[in-house]
């Protein structure tokens, strides 16, 4: 006899009697040779014979009986396969979170990553090199352009490499410490490097090694979409991968494109002292903003030395040694820019090539997305997908919110909803641009009944003292009710007036229960109660702190 030992993990049990029903499903079932179910262990030991009955049928008597779910196994089973409750293809925020939930749930996750190091976009590429280069240039910046009278400073750049490699060093730390360290010690987590492919909805491939899987989850995230531009490639061209590694600074830089990771990349290199120049297909940079906050923006941008053309059409791009050339019409006019350097932040796509879609059926839409409900179920009620993959809200914080509700979903089998009604959003130039729920046009084709008002930072104590009055900040409400819609804010660190406004929004305050609240003198955060009360009154006729 080919006796064989099946522990696992099962949720849904609340006392003994749970583990008792779960028992006896087995007695008298051919090849169970044995069986012992724990309540307060959450899990089942079961001795087969492999020649009777298979695994997959004993882990589908448990699930069958409605109110309990295998989660998954603990341990290999002889034949050399693993079974999970959870196969992530992936390795960054939203693998991680959909791994550390499922192993909070009592269950097993299997991340299988090969690409972008472990960590993902964000960590490697994005928001962590990013941020940090972009405040190396806004010290550069300020130090030569301190706004106070009587004050003279500068700033030089004496070692560009070496601010690249204390790039290397921070996201190198980050990425051990906040990925590598935080499951390493997980019995329930394992982490393999390789490149994983769907075989069927239950298993998947990476390697010779096949594994098993009650759930899958894809998380394979996004990447540069780069236009089908004549001679592009052979000219060569930069993307967010690669631009963090230059440890030479680029002389003349041309960014195709105009939103976000453009406009913070054209700022971050113009601050750093190469010469720039923005290319836009549509009439304003940020073509989904408010054309107003755009406008503004640009005007801040153009201030600082950056060329902005808009309602552009590249036809060709060249190189002549080290030189690029780009072929292009401005408001219908031939021009061409030269350049030395080239970077592609024209939207991003769907890393969804490879993965097996089509062995279980799966489509993609659009740039390679992968469609899903708002429980992240793709059409394969067992297979998930979450994070950039899906291409919807393109955040670090949404991507780990989504990979957790998958794996909560996964493991339960449950249902909950992803709720982004109350979801702040930041562009990291200087000034920054900070969002919140509907702007205007989203709101009349709502058919709310909404006013707004915008008050600019010149009537605002805290950037008047500080010699920076740059930007707005926009207030959307429901004249019916008196909560806000949204906001839409310009402003230098603007993003930390977001959650104010998101912990109004979530809990229904009012917009003179906003004004009721004491906001210290003299700091960014009283310009919302400013903006509040200018609904209703004039602030200029207004005293400090008057109400």
């Amino acid at each position: 006899m080919n006796e064989q030992t099946l522990n696992l993990s099962i949720s849904g049990m609340t006392c003994e009697g749970c583990a008792e029903t779960i028992a006896t499903q087995f007695d008298g079932k051919e090849g169970v040779l044995d069986k012992s179910v724990s309540y307060p262990d959450e899990k089942a030991e079961i001795i087969y014979d492999p020649e009777k009955i298979t695994k997959d049928k004993i882990i589908d008597t448990i699930n069958a009986i409605g109110h309990y779910k295998v989660t998954g196994e603990i341990g290999n089973d002889k034949n050399g396969k693993d079974r999970y409750s959870l196969v992530i293809i992936g390795g960054g925020s939203t693998a991680f979170a959909a791994a550390i939930r499922t192993s909070e749930l009592g269950g097993t996750a299997l991340i299988i990553n090969k690409g972008l190091p472990t960590g993902g976009t964000c960590v490697n590429v994005g928001c962590v090199p990013s941020k940090t280069l972009i405040r190396a240039a806004e010290a550069h910046h300020r130090a030569a352009h301190p706004g106070f009278e009587g004050i003279e400073s500068q700033s030089r750049i004496v070692d560009f490499k070496k601010i690249i490699d204390q790039k290397r060093s921070l996201v190198a730390d980050l990425r051990q410490h906040k990925y590598i360290d935080v499951i390493k010690d997980d019995p329930n987590i394992t982490l393999l490097e390789d490149r994983g492919k769907l075989v069927d909805e239950h298993t998947v491939e990476a390697g010779s090694k096949t594994y098993q899987t009650d759930n899958i989850l894809i998380a394979t995230g996004a990447s540069t979409f780069v236009p089908e531009i004549p001679g592009l490639e052979k000219a060569g061209y930069l993307t967010n991968e690669s631009a963090y590694e230059l440890e030479e600074l680029p002389e003349r830089l041309v960014v195709f494109g105009g939103g976000y990771i453009a406009l913070e990349n054209a700022q971050l290199f113009a601050r750093l002292g190469s010469k720039v120049t923005i290319i836009q297909r549509s009439a304003h940079v940020l073509s989904g903003q408010p054309e107003e906050l755009a406008q503004a923006l640009t005007k801040y941008l153009e201030a600082e030395g950056i060329t902005v053309l808009t309602n552009t059409d590249v036809q060709s791009v060249s190189s002549a040694g080290d030189e690029k050339m780009v072929q292009l019409t401005v408001d219908g006019k031939k021009n061409t820019l030269k350049a030395t350097h080239l970077l592609v932040a024209t939207g991003r796509q769907g890393n969804t090539e490879n993965v097996g879609l089509e062995n279980v059926g799966l489509a993609t839409q659009g740039r390679g997305y992968l469609p899903v409900d708002e429980t992240m179920r793709t059409s394969v009620s067992n297979i998930f997908a979450a994070g950039d993959v899906i291409g919807k809200y393109q955040f670090v914080y949404t991507a780990g919110y989504e990979g957790n509700l998958a794996a909560e979903n996964a493991l339960r089998g449950a249902s909950r909803k992803a709720d982004y009604s109350v979801l702040p959003w930041v562009i990291f130039t200087d000034p920054q641009v900070a969002g919140i729920g509907m702007d205007e046009k989203q709101a009349e084709e709502a058919g709310i009944k909404y006013d707004t008002t915008k008050l600019t930072l010149d009537n605002v104590p805290r950037s008047i003292a500080a010699r920076d009055t740059r930007g707005f900040i926009k207030l959307i409400r429901n004249k019916e009710n008196d909560r806000l819609l949204g906001a839409r804010i310009l402003a230098p660190e603007g993003s930390e007036l977001l959650m104010e406004l998101a912990l109004a929004m979530r809990h229904g305050v009012t917009v003179k229960s906003l004004i009721s609240e004491f906001h210290p003198y003299l700091t960014l955060s009283e310009g919302i109660k400013l903006a509040a009360l200018s609904f209703d009154k004039d602030i200029k006729k207004l005293s400090c702190c008057a109400v």
